[in-house]
């Protein structure tokens, strides 16, 4: 006997494995398109180290070996990765003028999922350039580290801060020159306020009140803590980092999901 019964057709609903396999998909496409231009990488890794390099001997004169060889290498550092994080930024600008972007977003793929797949390979990038010009800071210049496992943890930290804030502003931004101008200029004031290329202690009143607003000064505080075995400031100083990533990170995220990123300029 016929049955006249329409069956309602079946509802999927996306598993968690799903979302793992997109991202791991959207991981392995940024981490290509990471390999395939280097350049930045490369630059901003480089460029520390010249600089290290270059203002120790000053740095050495004025605050001793132990304490010169400490700001020179943890102020490269901060510095240049702060300059770094455009590799974020630009990753999700060029998605956006190339229109891949928009057609991810009309896909299943969630916000998170997006800026997780971007996350990722550059995590790994800006840490492995940290570590290369600490390394030269211990290797090479004999800079010693108290407690190692905690600069580790400073470096993760200060890293989710930069990813925050490169995400942030490849949101945000509606050109590659305007990102880069905030990256540059952005990126200089927030090093200087922080104390990477002089000590905080040399300067003006007003920048060593204003200094915390920056998360460069809670960078060099979470480095320098870990350098000279202070656990509790480096665990204030990383925690202060973990919340300006996830401010820049939540500015991101409600860009994505509001449209932001969809700019009639490109």
């Amino acid at each position: 006997m016929r049955s006249d019964t329409i069956t309602a057709p079946l509802l999927i609903r996306p598993t968690r494995r799903d979302s793992l396999s997109r991202i791991a998909a959207l991981i392995r496409h940024n981490a290509i398109m990471l390999l395939r231009e280097p350049g930045p990488l490369i630059s901003r890794t480089v460029m520390p180290l010249g600089f290290d390099i270059i203002l120790r001997p000053l740095d050495v004169a004025t605050q001793g070996a132990a304490r010169g060889t400490e700001q020179a290498v943890t102020g490269s550092v901060v510095m240049f990765s702060l300059l770094a994080a455009y590799i974020v930024g630009s990753g999700i600008l060029t998605e956006r003028i190339w229109g891949t972007w928009g057609r991810m977003r009309a896909t299943v793929v969630h916000p998170v999922e997006l800026l997780a797949g971007k996350a990722i390979p550059a995590l790994v990038a800006l840490a492995v350039q940290q570590f290369i010009v600490l390394g030269f800071g211990v290797l090479v210049q004999g800079m010693s580290v108290a407690e190692p496992l905690l600069l580790v943890v400073a470096v993760l930290a200060w890293t989710l801060a930069l990813l925050g804030i490169g995400a942030m502003l490849g949101v945000l931004s509606r050109t590659i020159s305007e990102m880069s101008a905030a990256f540059d200029i952005g990126g200089i004031a927030l090093s200087g306020l922080g104390g990477t290329v002089v000590p905080l202690s040399v300067l003006p009143h007003w920048v060593r009140a204003t200094a915390p607003i920056s998360p460069g000064y809670w960078a060099l505080a979470a480095m320098r803590g870990a350098i000279q075995g202070s656990t509790t400031g480096t665990l204030t100083a990383s925690l202060a980092l973990v919340a300006f990533a996830a401010g820049a990170g939540a500015v991101a995220w409600l860009g994505i999901v509001r449209g932001v990123a969809r700019s009639t300029k490109m």
